[in-house]
């Protein structure tokens, strides 16, 4: 699958820091740049989504945003804002702008990766709708998945739980990340509630069923 490409653009280089390995670890490709200024040079069309601090010396996030949507090559290129600014009006003018999420300082990792999935799978638009492992088969437009060639019945959480491992084929995802990843946001959702989906899914995949690992103390992958 394609990788995709990300720009932080924040002032505060240890946090562009920090945010540059976590993102490139959950497997996109990461730039970034220290102010508005400097990301303007860029050719921003390449990225699938921008990291905006708001609060920064000369342009602000808010006003690179503006600047960004009014390029018909840029104007879709969807937006998350970082920012200290966590006042209603504030996050009603970054969304008026046209963002996407809005994130508020300080904020967990878990939090940034949680929402920046979310936001590419909103907005991105499927490179590849049928996900295929030997004879295992899932068909996300028709929320279907065959193993062998015979159809097999999978709740809405299996379905998104065997899609979100399979289309990250080696990548580990914690329990959290898959509660965030998965389930709705106002479910209260266990670590044993995933171990069981996860269990669940595992029985009806058969074969494959082998391909969904557990790491001890880390989280569920697909290995192929």
């Amino acid at each position: 699958m394609e990788q995709k490409r990300i720009l932080i653009v924040d002032d505060e280089s240890d946090l562009c820091e920090i945010l540059s390995y976590n993102l490139s670890s959950a497997g996109y490709l990461v730039e970034t740049a220290y102010s508005a200024e400097e990301a303007l040079q860029m050719d921003l069309s390449a990225f699938h989504l921008l990291l905006l601090d708001v609060m920064m010396p000369g342009m602000s996030g808010f006003e690179l945003s503006r600047t960004i949507k009014r390029q018909p090559k840029t104007s879709n290129i969807p937006i998350i804002f970082l920012t200290a600014k966590d006042t209603e009006d504030d996050t009603l003018h970054g969304f008026e702008l046209g963002a996407d999420d809005y994130i508020t300082k300080p904020f967990s990792i878990r939090e940034v990766l949680a929402r920046v999935h979310a936001v590419l799978n909103r907005t991105q638009p499927q490179t590849a709708n049928v996900l295929t492992y030997n004879g295992l088969s899932v068909d996300a437009d028709k929320k279907t998945v065959s193993v062998d060639g015979k159809d097999v019945s999978l709740t809405r959480t299996e379905f998104e739980l065997l899609w979100l491992l399979l289309s990250h084929q080696g990548e580990v995802f914690s329990r959290q990340q898959l509660i965030d990843m998965v389930w709705p946001e106002n479910v209260v959702v266990t670590d044993r509630a995933v171990d069981v989906s996860i269990a669940r899914m595992r029985k009806k995949i058969g074969p494959y069923s082998s391909c969904v690992i557990a790491r001890m103390g880390y989280g569920y992958y697909f290995c192929v």
